[in-house]
C-alpha cells in the first residue's frame, strides 16, 4: 500500500491525494485465506511424512500419483519437481534434442520456451488468439517445417487452447503434442480434460496455482503407459535399479511432503475452482454495472471450454497507469506477460521475425490481472470494480 504523499512544491499541495479516503485492502492472492480452513489437516499430513522418515518417492508419492491420475481422468500421472521439470523431462521422454523444432506461443510464462531451449532444440514462436490470450492454431499450420519435433500449447490463465484443429495438424505431420497445463487444472475441451488429450501434460502446483504446494512439485500426465514408464526412468536419473543407469535423465522427483500437502488440497480443488468461477461471473456483472465494458475488455470464455480462472486477465487502456493507481488504492495485481518471448534478450538469436507478433505484443501493454482467489468477499469484489471505475473516470 502506498503511504502519504507530501507535495514537493507549493503547486502540489492542492493536488487530488494519490488514495481515496477509505482503502480496503484486496491482495492479489490470500493463500493464508484457504490455509485456514485445512491448516489442522494439512500439518497431520506432515507429521505423517516426518513420523514415517520417507521422504523421497515412497508410498506417499505413489498415493498421490493414483489419486491426481483419478482426478484427471488420466491413465498415468508422474510427480516432478516443479512444472518446469515437468515440461524438460516430457520433452526428454520424446527424444526431442538438437536440431529439432518445437513449436509454441511467444505469450507465457518462461519455463515453455525455456525447456526448449534448455534440451537443444528451437523453440518456434507463434502470436495469440487475441480473445483467449492461446496460440493461434492457423499460425501453428504455417509455422510447421520438416524438423518439427513437438507441438506445445499452452493453456494460458486457465482455459484449454483450441485443440481440435492442433490434434488434426499433430496427426497430419505425425508429431506429438505436449500440453502446458500448469494454469489450467481441472479445465476442460469438449469435455476432455487439460492434460488428457496430447501425448504429455504438464502441469504445476506453484503455491500460486488452483492447486498450489508449499513450494515447487508438479505433474506429468499421459494416457500413453510407455510414455509414462520413460518419464519415470527419467526423474530419477535413468536408473530402473540403484547405480544402474539406463539413459541420462535428471533429479525431477516431486517430495513426500508436497505429495501429502496436495494430497489434503486435491479434494478441494472442485469447490476452490467453483469460486473463483463464481467470482469472474461476478465482476462481469458489476463491470457492465458500472458501465465499464467499453473501456475494460474482459476475459473471453470460448464455447465449449471451461475456464477455470487461475488469472482474470483483463484488457485496459493506459495498463500501466491504471495498474499504479489500483496498488495506491490497496488493490493487487500483475502483469502476466510484459515481454513475449521473442522480445526476450536470451532469444535473440532467433529473429528477426518479419511478420512480428503484434496480438502477444498488444497483450503485453494492455493485460492486468485482477484478484480472483475463491475467498475474496462482495465487498472486496465491489471495491476493486468500484477503484477501476475511480481510476478510468
Amino acid at each position: 500500500m502506498t503511504g502519504t504523499s507530501f507535495p514537493a512544491h507549493a503547486s502540489d499541495a492542492f493536488s487530488p491525494p494519490l488514495q481515496p479516503l477509505h482503502v480496503m485492502r484486496v491482495p492479489l492472492l490470500d493463500l493464508q485465506a484457504q490455509f485456514a480452513g485445512i491448516r489442522d489437516e494439512v500439518l497431520s499430513a506432515v507429521v505423517r511424512v516426518c513420523d514415517s522418515q520417507r521422504f523421497v518417492m515412497g508410498p506417499e508419492v505413489e498415493a498421490f500419483e493414483h489419486e491426481m491420475a483419478e482426478l484427471l481422468g488420466v491413465t498415468d500421472a508422474i510427480g516432478v519437481s516443479s512444472g518446469t521439470d515437468a515440461l524438460l523431462v516430457s520433452l526428454m521422454a520424446l527424444g526431442v534434442g538438437p536440431g529439432d523444432e518445437v513449436v509454441t506461443s511467444t505469450y507465457s510464462f518462461f519455463a515453455t520456451a525455456g525447456a526448449v531451449s534448455r534440451i537443444g532444440a528451437t523453440p518456434v514462436f507463434v502470436d495469440i488468439d487475441p480473445r483467449t490470450f492461446n496460440i493461434d492454431v492457423a499460425q501453428v499450420a504455417r509455422t510447421m517445417t520438416p524438423r518439427t519435433r513437438a507441438l506445445m500449447p499452452v493453456h494460458l490463465f486457465g482455459q484449454m487452447a483450441d485443440m481440435d484443429p492442433l490434434v488434426e495438424l499433430a496427426a497430419q505431420a505425425r508429431v506429438p503434442i505436449i500440453e502446458d497445463a500448469a494454469q489450467a487444472i481441472g479445465a476442460r475441451y469438449a469435455g476432455r480434460p487439460a492434460g488428457g488429450i496430447g501425448a504429455l501434460g504438464c502441469f504445476s502446483f506453484f503455491p500460486s496455482k488452483n492447486l498450489g504446494a508449499f513450494g515447487d512439485a508438479g505433474l506429468v500426465t499421459t494416457n500413453d503407459g510407455a510414455l509414462a514408464s520413460r518419464v519415470r526412468l527419467l526423474r530419477t536419473h535413468g536408473a530402473e535399479r540403484q547405480y544402474r543407469h539406463r539413459v541420462v535423465g535428471g533429479n525431477f522427483r516431486i517430495d513426500a511432503l508436497q505429495a501429502a500437502v496436495l494430497r489434503v488440497k486435491a479434494p478441494h480443488l472442485a469447490a476452490w475452482t467453483a469460486a473463483r468461477q463464481r467470482n469472474a461471473a461476478r465482476y462481469r456483472e458489476l463491470i457492465e454495472a458500472a458501465g465499464l465494458t467499453s473501456r475494460i475488455t474482459m476475459p473471453a470464455e470460448a464455447a465449449g471450454r471451461t475456464h477455470i480462472y487461475n488469472q482474470f486477465v483483463v484488457r485496459v487502456p493506459d495498463r500501466d497507469r491504471v495498474k499504479t493507481a489500483l496498488e495506491a488504492r490497496g488493490v493487487g495485481t500483475a502483469i502476466y506477460y510484459p515481454v513475449p518471448f521473442h522480445a526476450q534478450e536470451c532469444f535473440s538469436y532467433l529473429g528477426p521475425w518479419p511478420a512480428g507478433f503484434p496480438e502477444a505484443e498488444r497483450a503485453a501493454r494492455e493485460s492486468l490481472a485482477l484478484p480472483v482467489f475463491g475467498e475474496l468477499s462482495d465487498d472486496q469484489l465491489r471495491y476493486v470494480v468500484d477503484s477501476l471505475a475511480a481510476v478510468l473516470a
